[in-house]
């Protein structure tokens, strides 16, 4: 009786596959089927066979077969920003860019086949607890992070707040490796911060004032939040910008748009979308009020500047030629796209590479400074911070 259930289920799949796909042949519209020479012979004898000969047929969860099907396919693509989402990994992910939930706090990507931290998040336990841009996590827990996926360390290295994880890590200066533990907690992603700092400048003279900017993430609420500190900023005494991008993963494109759009002179490039040959590139301009663009400035970045960070900064440098200070950023240089699946899955797909205005691209590159200033070990330490340093003297020499 359940291998007749078993047939009568894969019959029915059968039919509506196929009926799918001869009303989009009559109709010539159907976005959904495949093409005409395609064979799902295999898959579907593969599927056939699971349904007959696995061991524990009382195991077979039908939907979770759909979605390790779709996983498998997207996975085969090599590429680790494209990535399939069930409807309860979806949920996870928006909870990620709206700024707020439980983990550790940091930002992580595949460079080289290895897993990396692009950078901890401000004011989180991965950065309490001594996490740096660059590391290199060799093992979470007892799991090892050789050819896992960026999703998969995700879902290990979360978890409800109060718990614990162990993370194997490698950094440059060590000898070796070391075990961090990072107790997790709700992570509330902060947009910015600004202050004032005195200029130590010779030609910039006593008593000038620089404005300090710190971007985060760009987050749902950045441009909103950059609204707000900006009207201060203009009220304030400053007379020039310190930009710091340092250590911020990324975030939406569109936020990293509206944020040059105060630095730049309306509809001058902020960054090319690159589709491939066979497709025209879109241009995103600025489109903002311009009202930071007579303030002289400089901009931090370093390993951990990623993504819209390296937009941004390669915008203003490429149409204002302001000078880059600090390290090589991390170097992801393509273009995502969340698209929604009709059971509240989603699939995020690489669909572009960015190039900046001048038309690089710096995928696995990154921006290379004007003004190269490294970090040491000592320097985290001691917590000394010689690249802002430096940034205050340049600004400070700056009519």
């Amino acid at each position: 009786m359940r291998l007749v259930k078993k047939i009568i289920l894969v019959g029915i799949i059968f039919l509506v596959f196929g009926a799918g796909f001869l009303v989009g042949k009559n109709t010539v519209i159907c976005p959904i089927c495949p093409p005409e020479d395609l064979d799902f012979s295999l898959f579907w004898d593969a599927w056939h066979k699971i349904q007959e000969e696995y061991v524990n047929p009382e195991d077979i969860d039908i939907q979770e077969l759909i979605y390790g099907a779709i996983s498998g396919m997207v996975n085969s693509l090599g590429d680790p920003y494209t990535v399939f989402f069930n409807p309860e990994d979806a949920k996870t992910f928006l909870e990620d860019v709206s700024g707020r939930f439980e983990g550790v706090g940091m930002e992580i990507g595949i460079r080289e086949g290895q897993l990396q931290v692009i950078a901890p998040l401000e004011g989180t336990p991965a950065q309490e607890a001594g996490i740096r841009p660059g590391d290199r996590i060799i093992k979470i827990d007892d799991t090892l992070t050789m050819d896992i996926t960026i999703e998969e360390a995700v879902t290990l290295i979360r978890g409800p707040k109060g718990t614990e994880v162990t993370l194997t890590v490698f950094r440059d200066e060590w000898e070796n490796s070391k075990e961090i533990i990072i107790k997790r907690a709700v992570i509330k992603v902060p947009s910015l911060k600004w202050e004032l700092l005195a200029s130590t400048g010779e030609a910039g003279g006593e008593g000038e004032e620089i404005a300090y900017i710190k971007l985060y993430h760009f987050s749902e609420k950045s441009d909103r939040d950059f609204r707000e500190m900006a009207a201060e900023v203009l009220k304030s005494p400053a007379e020039k910008i310190i930009l710091d991008l340092r250590s911020n993963p990324g975030g939406y494109l569109e936020r990293a748009q509206d944020i040059a759009g105060w630095f730049l002179e309306k509809g001058q490039v902020v960054v090319i979308e690159d589709f491939g040959a066979e497709k025209e590139q879109e241009v995103y301009k600025a489109e903002g009020n311009a009202e930071l663009l007579d303030y002289p400035m400089v901009i931090l970045v370093n390993q951990g500047s990623a993504s819209a960070s390296e937009i941004l900064a390669s915008a203003l440098r490429d149409n204002r030629g302001i000078k880059i200070i600090g390290e090589t950023s991390f170097g992801k240089g393509s273009v995502q796209k969340l698209e929604g699946l009709i059971d509240g899955s989603n699939l995020k797909i690489t669909v572009a590479n960015w190039l900046t205005p001048k038309g690089d691209l710096i995928t696995d590159k990154g921006l290379e400074p004007d003004i190269k200033v490294e970090m040491t070990e000592e320097d985290y330490q001691e917590e000394r911070d010689p690249q802002l340093d430096k940034a205050i003297e340049i600004i400070g020499e700056m009519e």
